[in-house]
């Protein structure tokens, strides 16, 4: 008799399935800090809490402002509104405004608003755009909990901890590195 205990040989499906979980697992840990950061500073521009707008109150601060240009642009922005004090003196150096500018509202950076803005000016209703706005709010906090909870179960049920941790490191420190090298 032979004292050799022979393993269990998986069939083919569960091979392949072993094998999508520790992908998964593994390609969820890389990206999981850009996951994070993608859901978090989208949720800040669902209120356009990284845009002042000219004439208002509200400047936004300039971290808000830099996190926004990285997620829109991929880049770090130059221009930022000017502080509530400076609003005044820019446009007492401009002058009256042109004849054909004269009855249009300030504008942002972007331009003419967006085609949402006119249906409200038009008597629709703001209350299903803000509770969409909610509901995507919610959807990033979900995000940002579910990503955080397979971070945990990465380091729960996984045998390589340093694997995981590596996989963490890198995707946090490449896109931090490059957006050092674009500062």
């Amino acid at each position: 008799m032979s004292t050799e205990t022979k393993l269990p040989v998986l069939p083919r499906s569960a091979a392949r399935l072993k094998l999508a979980r520790e992908w998964h697992l593994y390609l969820g840990t890389l990206f999981a800090p850009s996951i994070i950061f993608f859901a978090f500073t989208g949720a800040l521009q669902l209120f356009s809490l990284h845009e002042g707008r000219p004439g208002g109150t509200y400047q936004p601060p300039v971290w808000i402002q830099k996190l926004a240009s990285i997620h829109k642009n991929q880049n770090i922005a130059e221009k930022h509104w000017p502080p509530p004090g400076a609003r005044g003196r820019q446009n007492e150096q401009k002058g009256p405004p042109a004849p054909d500018e004269a009855g249009r509202p300030p504008q942002g950076p972007e331009g003419d608003r967006a085609e949402g803005d006119h249906h409200e000016e038009e008597g629709g209703s703001k209350i299903p755009t803000y509770l969409l706005k909610w509901f995507f709010t919610g959807t990033a906090l979900g995000l940002i909990s579910s990503t955080l909870l397979g971070i945990y179960m990465a380091f729960k049920f996984n045998r390589s901890r340093t694997l995981v941790w590596g996989m963490l490191i890198i995707g946090t420190a490449v896109p931090v590195a490059l957006i050092a090298m674009m500062a």
